[in-house]
């Protein structure tokens, strides 16, 4: 099975990669179940990569039905060091516009139903999750913006926090006003646990995040609805292709250090040489 240096998880309306040369479908299982769809190996100008559709093809899974631990344990068995995460988010400020790009650097996570680790049941860790947003990935995010020619098209953001919901609802306008009031600055439903599980994967992570509505605060816009977001998505899904395939030609070329890479040097507090086989086999593949 080919190995893939970049994995590319692909959000709502984002179901496939159009540049991926040489594809390939592979049925992988993990031993926390089968991911969201097959994973789909290829390359980009000889770079490897890895993609998977988040919610499966066809927009199958709703949020909380996201398989996470699966997903970024089908990457990681591949091989995959930098994980770049495609998402439809609302904005919760003014000066982030529809079909807006973002590059948050940071989450809060108010979901509620998820498994958010690969540890417990004999194993014991705990990373730190300060920055979980990998600085030097962001960067070859942004600069691929201008590498595709479009820095005329898109106006892009850099920092910020993205805010986790559990979903599958919008918001009511009480919580819309509320997250406002956090700080923070677009809003979501898929990206925890990815981003905390992309760590304990030790993983670069970043997210590339398309601003397709005001949620629902914005006193003179229109509330979000699905069709709306979709409309807006797919407006910006062409160009976010276009980005994606070149920050992978610069990863394959640089291939950027990360801090996620040795995020489990200080994070394990149970030692593989303590662990019982089973356990061992489990998460083995983490730090490999």
């Amino acid at each position: 099975m080919l190995k893939a240096l970049v994995g590319v998880m692909g959000g709502s309306g984002l179901y496939q990669m159009d540049e991926l040369q040489h594809a390939q479908e592979h049925q992988l299982d993990t031993p926390f179940g089968k991911p969201s769809d097959v994973v789909v190996t290829g390359e980009v100008d000889g770079v490897a990569v890895a993609f998977l559709a988040r919610h499966g093809r066809g927009h199958r899974l709703i949020p909380s039905e996201v398989p996470y631990r699966a997903n970024i344990y089908a990457l990681k068995q591949l091989g995959v060091r930098y994980l770049i995460s495609l998402s439809a988010v609302g904005s919760l400020r003014e000066e982030l516009r529809p079909l807006d790009m973002v590059l948050p650097d940071q989450f809060i996570d108010l979901t509620k139903r998820r498994d958010s680790t690969f540890f417990g049941n004999g194993a014991v860790a705990h990373a730190s999750m300060a920055q979980p947003v990998c600085a030097n990935l962001a960067d070859v995010l942004a600069r691929s913006i201008t590498d595709a020619g479009l820095s005329d098209a898109i106006r892009l953001h850099r920092g910020g926090s993205y805010l986790c919901i559990e979903g599958p609802q919008f918001s009511t306008l009480a919580e819309s006003n509320w997250y406002r009031s956090m700080g923070a600055s677009v809003i979501g439903m898929t990206n925890m646990p990815e981003a905390r599980l992309a760590r304990e994967a030790q993983m670069a992570y970043a997210t590339l995040a398309m601003v397709t509505d005001y949620d629902c605060w914005h006193p003179k816009e229109a509330h979000v609805t699905a069709d709306s977001a979709l409309a807006n998505l797919f407006k910006n899904a062409g160009h976010a292709q276009r980005i994606v395939a070149a920050a992978i030609r610069t990863l394959g070329r640089e291939q950027p250090s990360s801090a996620a890479h040795i995020a489990l040097q200080s994070a394990l507090v149970t030692q593989p040489s303590s662990m019982a086989p089973e356990v061992l086999a489990r998460l083995q593949v983490l730090w490999e």
